[in-house]
C-alpha cells in the first residue's frame, strides 16, 4: 500500500511537471538555451510558427520563401517536431520537406548603435535553409549541431519575416539518425522520427567584435584553468580580454590578456585558483566566469557569462581515475525521449527531474544513447553532479564515403559545442558497429573507427575516447565497453575469467575484438546490460519489447535486477557499468521508470541495489 500511494503521488507530480507545465507556458522552453555562453540581450523565437508540408517539393520552385503574403496552412509550436503531440500536429507519417514561417519583431534596442543581430538554431534535423525577408541568410546540414547566422543586413525597420525550409529524407539510412526509425512505425529498439526544428530558436545581439566561443580547460594538478577565446574577427592591438572567476559569489581569480591574435592563434588566459574546489558527482562545485572584451579606452565592447568545473578524468592501468582517485562508474543508459515531445525535452524542469531521479536510484552518471542532447541537459548535469558519456547519433547498416563525411563533419561540431561541460568525461563516436556494420573484417571500417579516436583526441585530450562501444573493438581505445544482456548467473560465470586472464575477452553474439586485434589493457566496463522488462499498471501491448522475459511481479523484477547488478559489481576486473535503461520508450518497457516518468518501484528500492 505504501508503494502504491507513493506511485500515485509521483504520478500527479510528474504529470504536472511534464504535461501541464509544458502546456501552461505561453512560450515553450523560455529559458536561455546556451548556458555556457550567455548573452544579456536576447529574445526567444519559440512558440507559434506557420507550418507547411511540401510533399511534392514545390516550395523552392514556387518561391515560398519570397512571398510575404503567402500563408502556410498549419501552425506548429517550436521547438517541437511535427511528429510530436506538443507540436500541435502529431503526424508521424513521412513528410520529407517541411517549411516554417514567422514574423520577426526585432526590438528597437537590438538595432541601436552598431549592434549585430544573430539568429540562432539549437538543432534542426536534417538540412535547413534560412531566409530573412526573402533573402537567403544561410544553410546548415546536420540534425544534431547548432548554427547561427548574422541577419543584421537583411533586416527591415519593421515587418520582418523568417522562413526555414527543412529536408529530412526519412528512409535514408546513411544519415546519422540514431534511434529514429526509417520504417513507417516504431518497433523494438527503434523510435519515432524527428524532422525539422527540435531545439530552441532565438535572436541575440553582439558587437561588431565579439566573443564567438570559449574553450575552457581545467588543470587540477596545477590549480588553474586555461581559457582560449575565439573572437569573430581579429582586433587591433589596444583591446584586452578580462576574465573574472567567482566561487559562490566570492572572488576566485582575475586576469587580463591582449585580445590581439598572434599568427592566427587565439588569445589564451590562465587563471590560478587558490584553495581550488574540484568538481565531482558528490561535490558539483562550479565557478562562475565572466569574460569581457575591453577597448583601448577602457569601455566594455562585449561581455559573456559562463562557468567551469575543475575536473580531471584519466586512465591508469586498467582503472579510471576521477580527480586522481579510482572511481567506479554507475551509469544509466538514457535515450532522451519524452512521451509527448520525443527527443525535445518538454520543459527545463523535466530535464532536471530525470537527472535527480537517476541520482536517487544510485547512479552517478549516464550514457546519453545515440543522441546529442540539448545543452540544458548538460548544464543540469554540470550543476547537479552527473557524469556524462557523450555519444553521436549513428547511421545503422550502410557505410559510404558520404556517410563518413556527414558523420565526421557534424561530430566535430558537437565536440566544439560541448567541450566546456565538466560533466562530460568520455566520447563514444560509434555504438555496436552502427554505420560500420562490417568492422569485424573490413579494414576500411576499422580504420574509420581508429581515425575517429585520433580525430577526437586531436580536438580534446582532456576526456576518454572509445572506438566502438559494445563489441568488435580495435586496439585504439581508452575504454573497453562490453554489451551483455545475460542474467546474473550467466554474467558471473562468463566474466569470472577476466579476473585472472584477459587474453581472450568472452564474446556476446559478436566478437569482442575485430579480427586481427588484441586487447590493449584498457579499463573494462559493461556499458549495456540488464534491460529487464517490467510492466506496471498498463495493459499488454502486441509490440512491447524488453531483453529476455517480461517479469510478472515486482518481487521477480527486483530479484533479477539485484542478481544482475551483483554479478558485475563483484567482478574485480570490471570497473563500471551502464544499466539499460532509465525510462520506457514507446514500445520498450525495460526502463526503471515508465515513459511518463513514474518509477516502477520506489527510488529507495532501486538505490539499495545500485548502491551496493
Amino acid at each position: 500500500m505504501k508503494n502504491l500511494l507513493f506511485l500515485k503521488i509521483l504520478t500527479l507530480i510528474t504529470l504536472s511537471v511534464f504535461t501541464l507545465a509544458a502546456k501552461a507556458q505561453s512560450v515553450p522552453r523560455p529559458e536561455y538555451p546556451r548556458p555556457d555562453l550567455v548573452r544579456g540581450e536576447w529574445q526567444t523565437l519559440n512558440g507559434a510558427w506557420q507550418f507547411e508540408f511540401d510533399d511534392a517539393n514545390r516550395g523552392l520552385k514556387e518561391g515560398w520563401y519570397k512571398t510575404p503574403t503567402k500563408k502556410f496552412s498549419r501552425q506548429i509550436q517550436v521547438p517541437f517536431a511535427f511528429q510530436t503531440k506538443l507540436s500541435g500536429i502529431g503526424d508521424t507519417s513521412y513528410h520529407d520537406v517541411v517549411w516554417y514561417r514567422r514574423n520577426l519583431d526585432v526590438p528597437a534596442n537590438f538595432r541601436a548603435g552598431n549592434k549585430r543581430v544573430m539568429l540562432n538554431f539549437g538543432a534542426v534535423d536534417y538540412e535547413a535553409i534560412v531566409w530573412i525577408n526573402g533573402e537567403r541568410a544561410g544553410e546548415h546540414r546536420g540534425g544534431n549541431a547548432p548554427f547561427a547566422h548574422d541577419i543584421t543586413d537583411l533586416l527591415q525597420q519593421s515587418g520582418n519575416s523568417v522562413v526555414v525550409r527543412v529536408f529530412d529524407p526519412s528512409t535514408d539510412r546513411t544519415i546519422p539518425r540514431g534511434k529514429q526509425f526509417w520504417e513507417p512505425k516504431s518497433a523494438a529498439i527503434w523510435y519515432t522520427r524527428t524532422t525539422g526544428i527540435w531545439q530552441p530558436v532565438w535572436i541575440e545581439t553582439v558587437a561588431p567584435f565579439y566573443v564567438k566561443r570559449l574553450r575552457i580547460t581545467p588543470d587540477i594538478d596545477n590549480s588553474q584553468v586555461k581559457i582560449e577565446t575565439i573572437l569573430n574577427q581579429a582586433v587591433s592591438a589596444g583591446e584586452k580580454l578580462r576574465f573574472t572567476a567567482t566561487f559562490r559569489n566570492n572572488p576566485a581569480a582575475m586576469t587580463e590578456v591582449s585580445a590581439q591574435t598572434q599568427g592566427g592563434a587565439n588569445p589564451l588566459a590562465t587563471l590560478h585558483l587558490n584553495n581550488q574546489e574540484p568538481w565531482s558527482p558528490e561535490r558539483p562545485n562550479l565557478y562562475d566566469l565572466r569574460v569581457e572584451l575591453v577597448g583601448a579606452n577602457g569601455s566594455v565592447i562585449d561581455r559573456v557569462d559562463s562557468y567551469f568545473g575543475q575536473r580531471k578524468i584519466a586512465v591508469q592501468g586498467d582503472k579510471i581515475f576521477l580527480n586522481n582517485n579510482p572511481y567506479y562508474q554507475k551509469l544509466v543508459l538514457d535515450q532522451g525521449y519524452w512521451q509527448d515531445s520525443t527527443i525535445t525535452p518538454p520543459t527545463d524542469e523535466a530535464i532536471k527531474y530525470d537527472i535527480e531521479m537517476a541520482k536517487k536510484f544510485g547512479f552517478n552518471g549516464a550514457r546519453k544513447h545515440q543522441k546529442v542532447e540539448d545543452p540544458r541537459w548538460l548544464y543540469w548535469c554540470d550543476k547537479l553532479g552527473f557524469l556524462v558519456w557523450g555519444e553521436m547519433a549513428n547511421a545503422f547498416d550502410i557505410y559510404t564515403d558520404d556517410y563518413v563525411a556527414r558523420f565526421t563533419d557534424e561530430w566535430q561540431q558537437v565536440i566544439v559545442r560541448d567541450y566546456n561541460h565538466p560533466s562530460i568525461i568520455a566520447w563514444t563516436p560509434i555504438n555496436e558497429s552502427w554505420g560500420t556494420i562490417r568492422i569485424a573484417t573490413d579494414r576500411q571500417q576499422q580504420e574509420h573507427a581508429k581515425a575517429m579516436y585520433h580525430l577526437i583526441h586531436s580536438l580534446d585530450t582532456t576526456r576518454l575516447v572509445q572506438d566502438n562501444d559494445g563489441w568488435e573493438h580495435t586496439d585504439t581505445t581508452d575504454i573497453f565497453g562490453i554489451h551483455d544482456y545475460g542474467r546474473g548467473e550467466e554474467l558471473t560465470e562468463k566474466y569470472k575469467i577476466l579476473e585472472t586472464d584477459r587474453s581472450t575477452i568472452p564474446r556476446n553474439g559478436k566478437e569482442a575484438l575485430a579480427f586481427g586485434y588484441k586487447y590493449n589493457g584498457s579499463p573494462i566496463i559493461v556499458t549495456e546490460f540488464g534491460g529487464i522488462a517490467y510492466r506496471i499498471n498498463a495493459p499488454k501491448k502486441s509490440n512491447e519489447f524488453g531483453y529476455g522475459n517480461i517479469e510478472p511481479t515486482k518481487e521477480a523484477y527486483l530479484k533479477r535486477l539485484d542478481a544482475t547488478v551483483t554479478a558485475l559489481r563483484t567482478n574485480k576486473a570490471i570497473v563500471g557499468y551502464c544499466y539499460t535503461q532509465l525510462t520506457d520508450v514507446e514500445q520498450e518497457i525495460n526502463g526503471l521508470m515508465t515513459y511518463d516518468r513514474k518509477p516502477k518501484v520506489s527510488p529507495e528500492e532501486f538505490a539499495r541495489i545500485f548502491n551496493k
